[in-house]
């Protein structure tokens, strides 16, 4: 490997690394009424996710949760969305 693809690859790293704990640190800002994509790009996808209802014709209800980060360590973010938009933003603080 030549010295300029090892050094793209590690600006690309640290690139990543970057945004992902800038995403911990805009979870304070997610709102009711984002739609799920704005919260991916925002964010990025949730550690967890759960499907509460999902009948045909009905609403899809889930809930995306974040668990705790190190630039947001003592946070736990539940989001519960209905019909694709956050309905409820929950952010537990764990001691």
């Amino acid at each position: 490997m030549d010295l300029n693809r090892l050094a793209a690859l590690v600006l690309l790293s640290l690139a990543s690394a970057s945004a992902m704990a800038a995403d911990a640190a805009e979870r304070k800002f997610i709102r009711k009424g984002m739609g799920e994509g704005e919260v991916v790009l925002k964010i990025g996808k949730p550690d967890h996710e759960a499907l509460h209802r999902a009948v045909k014709g009905q609403p899809e209800e889930k809930t995306w949760t974040y668990f705790p980060h190190a630039r947001d360590p003592q946070t736990l973010t539940t989001l519960r969305f209905h019909a694709g938009r956050v309905a409820e933003v929950e952010r537990k603080i764990a001691r």
